[in-house]
């Protein structure tokens, strides 16, 4: 036993408890944690450019790799209310994060003091636990607990209000002694999975919906392995994309309003039962519940009680790990394949495969300014596989899930609920941390670029080296689809003639903010593009530049002012504003491989 201040316990705790990657900005309320870190040099520390940045850089680098869970550090009170939109976006996604805010002393809580705010309250609603921690005696337990509740049945985020005397007060702490406390997590049982199966193989068009809980428990392997064995399509949610490789020939797309593809709708249209697992029947997915659910039987797997039944009852519910309930599920089809007792759904496989192949949408366009499709086109040829993409929202992310490829679990890193403005960047450089050698490209818009184009400097300073392709039409192009119902175009236009413009084209000077000339600012590369046929050797630049320099590689790409992108309110009515190709040329060819 020995000895010392409450935020050393802190610090000693976090590398025992394996997070020791941290993104914030110090300040004099959260100094004594700092000192804490600097003494101690277990945890590497990235200096953010705002609080809500660190926050989003501690959601990307959880969500990069499983077992992550990344840091937040900030002063005081408005450090705190900074970070409540990346509490929102990692509660919303199931991430955990874990904040720390520096707090006014314990006597002054109640007097107004300097940038003291009750955190905890406002923060209560966003996190697993919020806590202003009174009693030093009490930090190692709130550290302890945090952890044990951010792994916990639905991961989340926490956050600890650390007040300055709380942080300088002396504790006696033994670190040897101090051990994590068990995860809990619930297991489907035997006859959960039986009833499931049987549910299953008594239809004739079953599907699995596979949703972001199979990435959390890391269990994609076991995901495509029960595929395999019932032999039935697989529909991935937006945020479980990647469960199984796109170019696998069970995948059978996503459904939905917004990201999905038409042949993936047209399938599920067909179905008659649906087992989905870890997923929470998001409205974008889903549509209205009666277009959804008529003619279907439903199970629904997840991990939070309350998450049954939440949007509609389904048939059978199981309450489980996802993991754990695809040990169970595989366990039961194993035996039932090897008695021979599975039905044969060859035909209905075949019959995905056929959507698939005649219902892509067309990508080939050699239009100036450039349509938002060719970029897609551009990127599924210049990444590979191996290639992890990070987004957010608007028209370049719908457009992006649409149109992309992502072949593995955690490429596709995605603010999915929340969907915050901004997000992209920040979140971008916490996936580099977590993934240094791997390639990250990040989308984006022009106006989720410029939310939080100030942590491009981070990457600069830090070296944390990737390609950011930012979409510009110089709109808010959702907001402006949107607007449609409304038969207006509204304060939804970025474009102004910028008076530092030379040098630059027509088109792109009309467009407004130079992003190249901002992101060269910050200490970053960058490349504009305005004709499709120079988005390969951009591409092939970016790389190359970020190899070089080690920095983010901004390519922006001019495009045309407006562009629809297909979306619409049921999974039987989404709009097509382009021409569907209708043939295999604008596949992927990954995809043409397969499908021939």
């Amino acid at each position: 036993m020995a000895k010392m201040r409450t935020v050393d316990a802190i610090v000693a705790i976090l590398e025992k408890e394996g997070a020791t990657e941290a993104f914030g900005l110090p300040g004099a309320a959260i100094n004594p944690l700092y000192s804490a870190m600097k003494a101690h040099g277990g945890i590497r520390h990235t200096l953010a450019r705002h609080v809500e940045g660190a926050s989003h850089m501690a959601d990307g680098y959880s969500r990069a790799k499983a077992g992550n869970i990344g840091i937040c550090l900030g002063t005081s009170g408005p450090a705190g209310t900074d970070m409540i939109t990346g509490l929102y976006a990692a509660q919303a996604d199931s991430i955990p994060i874990l904040c720390f805010t520096g707090q006014a002393p314990v006597a002054k809580l109640h007097k107004e003091d300097f940038q003291a705010v009750d955190i905890e309250s406002i923060a209560k609603p966003l996190t697993k636990m919020a806590m202003t921690i009174l009693e030093p005696g009490q930090v190692p337990g709130a550290v302890q607990k945090a952890f044990q509740l951010m792994r916990s049945s639905r991961p989340g985020p926490v956050l600890l209000d650390l007040p300055f005397d709380v942080q300088m007060a002396q504790i006696d702490f033994d670190i040897d002694a101090y051990e994590p406390l068990p995860v809990e997590k619930p297991r489907a049982t035997r006859r959960q999975a039986e009833k499931a199966l049987d549910m299953l193989t008594a239809a004739q068009k079953p599907l699995i919906v596979a949703g972001g809980g199979i990435i959390n428990a890391d269990a994609s392997d076991k995901l495509v392995e029960l595929a395999e064995i019932l032999n039935v399509p697989v529909v991935p949610t937006l945020m479980g994309w990647g469960a199984i490789p796109d170019d696998h020939r069970l995948t059978a797309g996503m459904v939905g309003l917004q990201t999905s593809h038409k042949y993936a709708n047209a399938t599920f249209l067909e179905s008659d039962f649906v087992i989905g697992i870890g997923n929470r029947w998001a409205n974008r997915h889903t549509g209205s519940i009666e277009k959804y659910t008529a003619g279907r039987t439903f199970v629904h797997v997840d991990i939070e009680p309350t998450q049954i039944g939440r949007v509609f009852s389904p048939d059978f519910g199981i309450v489980s790990d996802a993991g754990y309930a695809l040990e169970a599920l595989i366990e039961v089809a194993r035996e039932r394949q090897a008695a021979g007792t599975l039905p044969d759904y060859s035909a209905w496989v075949r019959s995905a495969q056929e959507k698939r192949g005649r219902m892509q949408r067309r990508t080939h366009f050699d239009n100036v300014p450039i349509k938002p499709q060719r970029v897609y086109e551009e990127m599924n040829k210049a990444f590979g596989p191996e290639t992890t993409y990070v987004s957010t929202i608007g028209l370049s992310q719908i457009a992006g899930a649409q149109l992309l490829h992502v072949f593995g679990p955690r490429k596709w890193i995605n603010a999915g609920q929340a969907g915050p403005l901004g997000w992209t960047g920040p979140a971008a450089l916490g996936v580099v941390r977590g993934k240094p050698d791997e390639t990250v490209v990040a989308l984006s818009g022009d106006y989720d670029f410029q939310f939080m184009i100030e942590e491009l400097a981070v990457g600069a300073q830090f070296q944390l080296p990737y390609i950011h392709v930012v979409v510009n039409n110089s709109y808010l192009g959702l907001i402006r689809q949107s607007q449609r119902g409304f038969e207006m175009d509204y304060h939804v236009s970025l474009a102004f003639e910028n008076v530092n413009s030379t040098g630059l084209s027509a088109t792109a000077a009309g467009y407004g903010v130079d992003h190249v000339k901002v992101a060269e600012g910050l200490g970053c590369k960058a490349i504009r593009v305005e004709n499709p046929e120079d988005l390969a050797a951009a591409f092939d630049k970016a790389r190359a530049l970020m190899a070089e320099f080690k920095v983010p590689v901004v390519v922006e790409v001019i495009l045309e002012r407006v562009t629809n992108i297909s979306m619409g309110t049921e999974l039987d009515n989404v709009t097509e504003f382009e021409d569907l190709a209708g043939r295999h040329e604008d596949a992927p060819t990954a995809i043409v491989a397969l499908l021939d």
